[in-house]
């Protein structure tokens, strides 16, 4: 778990910034798995900072629900809450049918560099299965990057924050999905039927399309096991080969 962070001269704000970051990762990677016990002190020492910028970044942590803080017993990763977890899903398809009707009726928004997101998307879901990427890890990360591109596509950069917000509130469930046999050529073949959708510009079909992919992955985050949690969590903790 340990992380390159700012020297000891550095500002306050960015070793804040950079313990946040550290000990977020490990919960998303599942180092730090819900229901874990750590204290500020073990924080710091492993990070090689001060228990202040340790402090700021678990409270800010705590503020945004990854963390409760234990008075007499240092703080406790949040555990799976799945009634909450519920509800990130059911914002995320109201968000994504949202943008997936906009789309379907007007051109995307073009991303930074001018490109069209549609097009990029397509590259990525619309290749042959030969062709398909085999690395549940990497597919993990372009699954989230589909849904968020998706939103972005539509223009309202509101809606994309608010979307992007629940998105990683629920990435340490979704990348527990990867961890199954067939879940990858799934997904592959789940997103290119929502982009065909889309690019015939036929709204009612993508968004059923939609519905059913997001409401299939709801359904497994309730089959989610502590077997599996730690599971992935020593195979995060696995040393390089």
């Amino acid at each position: 778990m340990d992380h390159p962070l700012p020297p000891a001269d550095a500002a306050p704000r960015s070793r804040a910034d950079s313990v946040y970051q550290a000990v977020k990762q490990d919960i998303l990677d599942y180092r730090l798995a819900p229901g874990e016990r750590f204290t500020e002190t073990e924080v710091a020492e492993r990070l090689r900072v001060s228990r202040t910028p340790v402090r700021e970044a678990l409270f800010r942590l705590e503020r945004e629900g990854y963390l409760e803080v234990r008075h007499r017993n240092g703080w406790l990763v949040r555990p799976l809450d799945f009634d909450t977890l519920d509800h990130f899903y059911d914002l995320r398809l109201v968000l994504e049918q949202t943008a997936v009707r906009r789309l379907c009726a007007r051109e995307p928004a073009r991303t930074a560099d001018g490109r069209n997101p549609l097009s990029a998307l397509s590259a990525i879901w619309l290749t042959p299965p030969a062709e398909r990427l085999a690395d549940g890890e990497h597919v993990a990360r372009l699954d989230e990057s589909f849904h968020i591109d998706l939103v972005a596509a539509a223009g309202n950069p509101e809606m994309a924050r608010v979307h992007r917000a629940a998105t990683e509130r629920i990435r340490i469930v979704r990348r527990l999905d990867f961890t199954l046999a067939d879940r990858i050529d799934t997904t592959y073949q789940e997103h290119g039927d929502i982009l065909r959708a889309i690019l015939a510009r036929d709204a009612a079909q993508a968004c059923a399309l939609l519905r059913a992919h997001i409401e299939a992955s709801q359904a497994q985050v309730r089959k989610i096991t502590l077997h599996r949690l730690y599971s992935a969590r020593r195979v995060a903790a696995a040393p390089a080969l």
